[in-house]
């Protein structure tokens, strides 16, 4: 059984607890049943303190060094408490957004509103900042308009978890280019049609691969896409740049149809990162398409 979770049974407080993690997700959406938050672009910093002792982790438990973050928690009114929150790149700013421990007290077993109301009561002070929340209707399109890295919605219900748990969510913001399909691959398992699309860029004469387009289909979609694809297929490859190509199941064709991409980010690779398909463009030539900067 794990060491800390034995410890907390008992009441004796925690030498580490794995922090829960929000997974990433493509749906945008506003519930009753769920808070939303800033995702603030930072290190994700957990804070243990017993008695006078503060110790600041990481979220892999690396120690970290922040005398102003420590002092603060240190003059909190309380004996023992466990915040989890992110700490800003410039160390200015520690955004508190749970509390997992307080006074001999295991609170990860709480509704995070209940948890939220006991972080309500703390006296936090600069540079500890209690995170809001956002009531906006589409919270994650204020986020890209004041250039957050996203949002993070959380189930009002939910206890704290030792895991990547569904009942956080990450909504990144979202870039978007445009992009020609080179290729695509064959479908798996019950999906129809194609199971991604290879697409790629111009750059100069290149024409360089940027990566896999696997989501962002419906049914109708994978089948026309299929159909029209077919019809362009070519024995050889049409990518004359880059690396990463699948080895199995690759149909080339040649580059004339443009679609619309959303990603969150380009990779050190120069490689799509979770992109997902927006549309086809019809109105828009293939050998007009560049990375957009």
């Amino acid at each position: 059984m794990d060491r800390a979770a034995t410890a907390l049974d008992g009441g004796v407080f925690p030498e580490w607890v794995e922090p829960m993690a929000a997974t990433l997700t493509q749906e945008r959406f506003t519930s009753p049943d769920w808070i939303f938050e800033r995702k603030v672009d930072g290190i994700r910093l957990l804070a243990f303190r017993r008695g006078s002792d503060v110790r600041l982790f990481s979220r892999n438990r690396l120690p970290k060094d922040c005398p102003s973050v420590a002092q603060r928690i240190a003059a909190l009114p309380l004996r023992e408490i466990i915040l989890d929150g992110e700490l800003t790149w410039s160390a200015t700013a520690y955004h508190v957004f749970d509390v997992l421990w307080l006074d001999g007290r295991d609170l990860r077993s709480l509704p995070l509103d209940e948890r939220r109301g006991v972080l309500a009561t703390l006296p936090l002070e600069s540079p500890l900042q209690r995170m809001t929340l956002l009531d906006e209707p589409r919270p994650w399109e204020r986020a890209c308009r004041e250039g957050w890295e996203g949002v993070i919605a959380k189930r009002r219900d939910s206890p704290y978890e030792s895991r990547r748990s569904p009942h956080w969510l990450k909504m990144k913001c979202e870039a978007s280019q445009e992009l020609v399909v080179g290729g695509f691959t064959e479908p798996k398992g019950k999906r129809v049609g194609l199971g991604a699309l290879l697409v790629g860029y111009y750059d100069g004469e290149d024409f360089v691969f940027a990566g896999k387009v696997g989501t962002g289909f419906d049914v109708k979609l994978l089948r026309e896409l299929r159909a029209r694809l077919d019809a362009l297929e070519v024995p050889t490859r049409p990518f004359t740049r880059g690396t990463g190509f699948p080895r199995l199941g690759a149909h080339w064709v040649r580059p004339e149809v443009v679609v619309q991409v959303a990603f969150i980010e380009w990779t050190v690779h120069d490689k799509l990162r979770h992109a997902r398909l927006l549309g086809v463009r019809d109105d828009k030539a293939a050998h007009e398409v560049t990375r957009e900067t």
